[in-house]
């Protein structure tokens, strides 16, 4: 998923430093690992009682935080697993990088309120976004 690596390294600061390349795999990572992209992490999210937080960043006020607990429990043990043994990181390593990256990358890619599950959408949108942080 090329697009999305740079549109969320674009976002996250990725490029500039180490931290923002994890970040941005972190979260291409959990997108391509987790059954049904990201609108099913947001179902997941919403299923393991984050739905106020997922509801914020769909939204169009401030997004609510998340600890890296929060999306530890609700992803679950085997995928936070998964995603830093792919990485190479700790389990704590993979579910704070989430926590502060996914309210933003959420809210940039709903301007309407509502993330599409069809992935050509999702991918028209990621486009979308990579002209509007093109222009930063």
């Amino acid at each position: 998923m090329g697009l999305l690596d740079q549109l969320a390294g674009q976002m996250l600061g990725g490029g500039a430093n180490q931290g923002g390349d994890s970040l941005v795999q972190m979260v291409t990572a959990l997108i391509n690992n987790a059954e049904g992209g990201l609108p099913g992490v947001l179902a997941k999210l919403q299923d393991a009682g984050l739905g106020d937080q997922v509801a914020s960043w769909l939204g169009s006020g401030s997004n609510a935080a998340v600890d890296a607990g929060q999306i530890g429990s609700a992803i679950g043990p085997d995928l936070l697993a998964q995603l830093a043994g792919q990485l190479g990181v700790s389990n704590d390593q993979v579910a704070g990088g989430l926590a502060e990256a996914l309210p933003g990358l959420v809210d940039k890619l709903s301007p309407a309120g509502e993330l599409s599950g069809d992935n050509d959408m999702l991918q028209q949108g990621l486009s979308m976004l990579g002209g509007l942080l093109g222009g930063r």
